[in-house]
């Protein structure tokens, strides 16, 4: 069982954007108001990155899976995705226990809308496993919430790394509530009673009943002064009276530039970016130092063309995937990368290396395919068929089949992962369930089903 991320709008969005990890969180999911138990900062935070995991998992899928299909990423992912260091883990464990109990109300912000969900678990089931050492968590959610997540038709666009930095419960309820508005010509959120902005601002058990005042002194101003500083809104909290009382509130949202504090550094580790590594066999503490030598975005697109490159049959296995990658990244420093890796005729697995390993790929090793790189790609045209596109092309095609006859390319897929040795527990996991666009797996369907249908040649130029 398995798993590996606009304010309004039906065009396909990138669950990672430019500027970090990005959820489209569905208008119906923006207030989370808690009926049962108390929900920390930290509680909140682990449920964003698992809604975030699971959209990108979806949106990566043919179809909608079944009912007992199972998310799952590396805890310790999960957690730094979140921002923390990992001191949180054990706390983590019983929050993510806790979930599975813990009821909420739903509600969309707008006018008129109420609650759209009353009583929901926020988990359906969630489990705790330890692999190669590792702790893993693997969850689902109720049907409803699976179907807002993978189609929403209004969404807010909520950025991670701008989570990260907020420290308040009340920051992280606010700003998703005021994210929605930022870019609203009225400039302004729904002007709703006192009494709703204390239970969408608090977390706990039927809201937080002292009187407005109290309440706006001890969490409104500080939420904020914190959006303002770290996020790119700038808001301001508007109070309407009757009489000398204050009844209704509601806030003005401004976009401004992005917060100078919100450098690279600050940014997230993406989970499914650690899945992707894991399927291939890198494990995740070798994969967070590329990371922090050549940054997310560059891991991210020389594991694409590892996982293409991984799955072409024309070229010998890879066999050491960690350092194949990482050769891939360094050289990428000397030379502009090709277009596709399908196109390197030359690009072999390096050696597997010794436990003493080499620091760096030696200097006449790196020239020559640096040049090789070079001169491939000085041929390389980028039309509107490129590679990128004949790829994207094909996964349509394949999307596009029935069931069964897309489940006849599947399981040629998984033989030919099998020759290959690279068929692993992941990557079986994941087919069974259903998720086979994705990944490696998806990039094998692509090559076995686009050579078998349009030869051998299919994705050169």
């Amino acid at each position: 069982m398995t798993a590996s991320s606009p304010l309004s709008s039906s065009a396909p969005t990138r669950v990672v954007g430019t500027d970090g990890l990005e959820l489209r969180k569905p208008h119906e999911m923006i207030v989370m108001v808690p009926r049962s138990a108390r929900v920390t900062l930290t509680a909140r935070r682990i449920y964003t990155v698992l809604l975030q995991v699971s959209q990108a998992r979806l949106t990566a899928m043919a179809s909608m899976p079944l009912a007992d299909f199972m998310f799952e990423a590396p805890l310790a992912a999960v957690l730094r995705t979140t921002g923390s260091d990992g001191a949180d883990r054990t706390a983590a464990k019983r929050y993510l226990g806790e979930m599975r109990s813990l009821e909420v109300d739903w509600e969309s912000t707008a006018p008129g809308d109420g609650v759209k969900w009353r009583g929901f678990s926020m988990l359906s089931e969630v489990a705790l496993e330890v692999r190669r050492g590792e702790t893993w968590v693997s969850w689902s959610f109720p049907p409803s919430i699976m179907t807002a997540l993978r189609e929403p038709s209004r969404w807010a666009r909520i950025e991670l790394d701008v989570l990260a930095r907020l420290s308040t419960y009340a920051a992280i309820a606010l700003y998703e509530i005021c994210v929605r508005y930022r870019d609203n010509p009225g400039g302004v959120t729904s002007r709703k009673p006192v009494g709703w902005w204390t239970d969408a601002l608090s977390n706990l058990p039927g809201g937080d009943r002292r009187e407005w005042r109290k309440f706006k002194n001890e969490r409104v101003k500080e939420a904020v002064a914190e959006i303002n500083q770290e996020t790119d809104l700038e808001i301001e909290l508007i109070e309407h009276r009757q009489g000398r009382v204050v009844d209704e509130v509601q806030f003005a949202v401004r976009r401004r530039a992005r917060s100078p504090f919100a450098t690279s550094a600050d940014k997230p580790v993406d989970a499914n970016l650690v899945l992707r590594a894991e399927t291939l066999g890198i494990r995740e503490i070798k994969l967070d130092g590329l990371i922090k030598e050549f940054g997310d975005d560059r891991v991210r697109e020389q594991l694409d063309a590892l996982e293409r490159r991984a799955a072409n049959n024309s070229l010998r296995a890879v066999d050491n995937a960690y350092s194949y990658l990482r050769s891939l990244l360094r050289n990428e420093r000397e030379a502009p990368a090709p277009a596709d890796a399908d196109e390197e005729p030359d690009l072999e697995s390096p050696p597997a290396q010794t436990a003493v390993e080499a620091v760096a790929p030696s200097a006449a090793a790196a020239s020559t395919t640096a040049a090789t790189v070079a001169t491939q790609s000085a041929t390389l045209t980028t039309p509107a068929d490129s590679a990128g596109e004949r790829i994207r092309m094909m996964r349509r095609e394949i999307e596009a089949l029935p069931q069964a006859q897309r489940q006849v390319w599947v399981d040629r897929a998984l033989q030919a992962l099998a020759a290959k040795g690279m068929l692993t527990a992941i990557v079986s996991r994941r087919a069974a369930q259903g998720d086979v666009m994705h990944g490696l797996l998806g990039s094998m369907v692509v090559q076995t089903y686009a050579a078998a249908t349009y030869g051998a040649d299919w994705n050169t130029a």
